[in-house]
C-alpha cells in the first residue's frame, strides 16, 4: 500500500491532461479485466436504460471505466497538489454558498459521481465541514484518504459504525454536513424507493435529518469539464419544503433529482456499485437473474 501511494504522489506532478488520458485508457482495458464490475455495470444500465440497445450499454459501460479510473488517478491531485492548482482546476458554478452554508444547519447531497472527491476537495478549500466515511481496511491508506480530506480547513470525519449523533452535534457546531445518500446500505434505515423505475433501497438519512436538526439541503454535483480543463461543482438552490411530512415522497424526490443529473452525464455516475443489491421481500438477486449482453 504504501508503494501504491507513493505512486499516486508520483502522478500528481503529471498534467491533468496526461493523468486524464492514462486513467481513460487503463479504465479502458480494466473494462475487459474487471468482470464482476463489468457485470454489475452492465446490469445496472440494462435496468436504468432499458431503451438504449446493448451496443449502446456496452458504449456507455466502456465511457464509465475510463472516468471512473481516471477519477482514481486524479485523486492524486486532490491529495497532493498545491491550494493555488486545486483552485485552477476546480469550478464552482455558482459561487461556493457560503453565507447560506453557514446561516443555519446545512446538509450539502452529494451524489456519487466518479467526481466525488473532487466535490469534497471543493469544500475543503473554502469551509470547514463534517462527513460520514467508511473506514478503510488498511490503516496506511485510511490515515492517507484522512488527511488528504484535510489538508486546507477542518473536516470531521466519522466512521459510519458511529451512528448518526456525532453528525448531529457537528452540525449544530455550525459544520456543513457533506452527505452521500445514494448507495445500497441495506434494508435498514431505508425504504424502498423508484430509482429509474426499479425499486431501490435508498437511504431515508437526508429527509430524517433535516426534519430533526431544521437543516437547509443543497445539493451539489461534481463533474469534468471537457478537454481535461479540470471539474465543475454545480450548487443548486436549497430545496424548498424538504422534508415535508412524508419521509418516502421527500426520498422519492430525492431519487429523482439524481437521476435528472446522471442523464445529464450518464457515464460520470457510479455504476460499478451495486445499487439494487438489496430487493424486496420475495424478489430474486438482480445481479444473479438478469443477464447482460455478451462481449462482443
Amino acid at each position: 500500500m504504501r508503494a501504491l501511494l507513493v505512486l499516486m504522489w508520483l502522478l500528481h506532478w503529471l498534467p491533468l491532461p496526461l493523468l486524464g488520458r492514462l486513467g481513460e485508457g487503463v479504465g479502458r482495458i480494466l473494462f475487459y479485466l474487471a468482470k464482476s464490475r463489468r457485470h454489475v455495470t452492465l446490469i445496472n444500465l440494462r435496468l436504468c436504460f432499458p431503451e438504449l440497445s446493448d451496443r449502446a450499454r456496452r458504449d456507455l459501460a466502456k465511457r464509465h471505466f475510463g472516468a471512473y479510473t481516471r477519477a482514481l488517478l486524479e485523486r492524486s491531485i486532490l491529495w497532493w497538489a498545491s491550494e493555488r492548482r486545486l483552485r485552477r482546476l476546480i469550478v464552482n458554478e455558482p459561487a461556493v454558498p457560503l453565507q447560506a452554508m453557514h446561516s443555519g444547519p446545512t446538509i450539502l447531497l452529494c451524489p456519487h459521481f466518479v467526481s466525488l472527491d473532487v466535490a469534497a476537495a471543493a469544500l475543503m478549500l473554502d469551509s470547514e465541514g463534517c462527513t460520514v466515511y467508511t473506514r478503510q481496511r488498511n490503516a496506511v491508506f485510511d490515515q492517507a484518504l484522512r488527511r488528504g480530506r484535510n489538508r486546507f480547513r477542518r473536516v470531521e470525519m466519522f466512521s459510519r459504525s458511529d451512528g448518526i449523533q456525532p453528525v448531529i452535534r457537528a452540525m449544530r457546531q455550525g459544520l456543513p454536513f457533506f452527505m452521500c445518500p445514494d448507495m445500497d446500505f441495506g434494508a435498514k434505515d431505508a425504504k424502498f424507493v423508484s430509482f429509474f423505475g426499479v425499486p431501490a433501497a435508498t437511504l431515508t438519512a437526508p429527509a430524517r435529518l433535516a426534519a430533526v436538526t431544521g437543516a437547509k439541503v443543497i445539493p451539489m454535483v461534481a463533474t469534468v469539464l471537457p478537454n481535461y480543463k479540470g471539474w465543475k461543482i454545480t450548487y443548486h438552490p436549497p430545496w424548498e419544503d424538504y422534508p415535508g411530512r412524508d419521509l418516502v415522497q421527500a426520498t422519492r424526490r430525492m431519487n429523482q433529482f439524481i437521476e435528472e443529473q446522471i442523464l445529464q452525464a450518464p457515464a460520470e455516475y457510479f455504476w460499478v456499485h451495486r445499487r439494487f443489491k438489496t430487493r424486496p421481500p420475495g424478489e430474486p438477486d438482480l445481479y444473479e437473474t438478469v443477464a447482460p449482453p455478451a462481449l462482443p
